[in-house]
């Protein structure tokens, strides 16, 4: 775990904060905001299930293969969701943000924008990342805009990757952003953020 170590990554807007179990009941309740559990091509816990979701990640902290973090809100403190580095491959240098989901309110809106180029910064500036990838359902349409709209290139399509919920197959887009290309897509993300604001 020495390559990547739980940081707070702050920004203009939001801050991401290490995961803990402390941050429970504001999640509960997050989650709550949209009923987010219900899109069924995408996994995200009933508020019941929000205990053992920490956990899940934490584990997976602990043996080295993600870094989770809570998302929120500079000037309310109000938890607005959840992120990941995840699947992380030290020897290569790469990680995947995932594992992602905000409360709707703040769905489509910059909190994405800055939260991915705080994560984006971090990655290849401090960990020296080669590439970072993102994954995501070819039935959630708004995610595959809005990884596209950072700048991430389409590598390709893992046809019947998963089985979702039902014994239904998930074909996954896998997107990814390579170290030449941050200093553009950088430029880009501080361009969006400024235009939201």
């Amino acid at each position: 775990m020495s390559w990547l170590k739980p940081v707070t990554l702050v920004g203009k807007n939001i801050k991401l904060e290490p995961l803990s179990l402390e941050h429970e009941l504001a999640l509960r309740e997050a989650v709550c905001d949209g009923e987010l559990w219900k899109l069924w091509y995408t996994f995200i816990p009933k508020p019941e299930l929000i205990h053992s979701e920490i956990k899940r990640r934490l584990e997976l902290q602990q043996r080295g293969s993600m870094l989770p973090f809570v998302v929120i809100e500079q000037h309310s403190g109000q938890i607005l969701g959840m992120t990941s580095y995840m699947n992380v491959v030290a020897e290569h240098r790469r990680v995947e943000i995932g594992s992602t989901w905000y409360r709707q309110s703040v769905q489509r809106s910059a909190v994405n924008t800055e939260a991915k180029q705080l994560l984006l910064k971090h990655a290849f500036e401090i960990l020296n990342c080669i590439a970072v990838e993102f994954r995501t359902s070819s039935f959630n349409l708004k995610s595959r805009a809005a990884i596209e709209r950072l700048g991430a290139k389409l590598d390709g399509v893992l046809r019947s990757h998963q089985i979702v919920q039902d014994d239904i197959l998930r074909d996954t887009y896998v997107y990814s952003i390579l170290k030449n290309e941050w200093p553009a897509v950088q430029q880009n993300l501080t361009w969006k953020l400024e235009q939201s604001r």
